[in-house]
């Protein structure tokens, strides 16, 4: 950071650590024990998709990449926003096997020029009485926050509130309660 910075009081923003992703499963393993939520199997990656055939070709590898193992265990998707998904399907029991094709997903956009199109990933999570939740990693801030959706736009911050004091020693979390953004309708919730 340069002097001027510091004076003006520009702050330099975090890099993003994608290794933060592979706290996932110990989370998992804590919200299994302190309460009745389950891994679903199901992440994703959402991204702006990028204009050309640079881009292209490296959503088109990811996708061969990860579907290469035992067949297509791999979407993409469009939101209504215009935001793509990567949805990644694994073993709900096996979380670290969801894990780590997300965290290829990530890097591999990353390593091709393309991490400022990242915006976050998800871990779904589901209890016996259908409720929702998600793991959301944000990529720009390199941090975590739970997002638990009831009915079309609404969520249950009390939840939300209750998972993040059950997982703060698994996962970083974002303390900027402002930045637990909704991502409604996010495939793989």
């Amino acid at each position: 950071m340069k002097f001027l910075d510091v004076i003006l009081g520009r702050s330099k923003p975090k890099r993003p650590d994608l290794d933060q992703l592979f706290g996932l499963p110990q989370a998992a393993l804590t919200l299994e024990v302190a309460t009745t939520f389950r891994p679903t199997g199901v992440g994703s990656v959402c991204y702006r998709a990028a204009e050309g055939g640079a881009f292209a070709a490296t959503q088109a590898e990811i996708q061969q990449l990860l579907d290469a193992d035992e067949g297509p265990k791999v979407e993409r998707t469009q939101d209504s926003y215009g935001f793509t998904w990567l949805v990644c399907r694994a073993d709900p029991s096996d979380m670290s096997a969801l894990v780590t094709d997300l965290h290829a997903v990530n890097s591999s956009l990353e390593a091709a020029g393309f991490g400022p199109s990242l915006l976050c990933s998800l871990v779904g999570f589901r209890d016996p009485e259908g409720r929702r939740l998600a793991l959301v990693y944000l990529y720009k801030r390199g941090s975590f926050y739970p997002f638990a959706p009831v009915g079309d736009e609404r969520r249950d911050n009390a939840l939300e509130l209750q998972i993040r004091g059950l997982i703060a020693n698994d996962l970083r979390i974002e303390n900027d309660l402002s930045r637990w953004f909704p991502v409604w309708g996010a495939p793989g919730l």
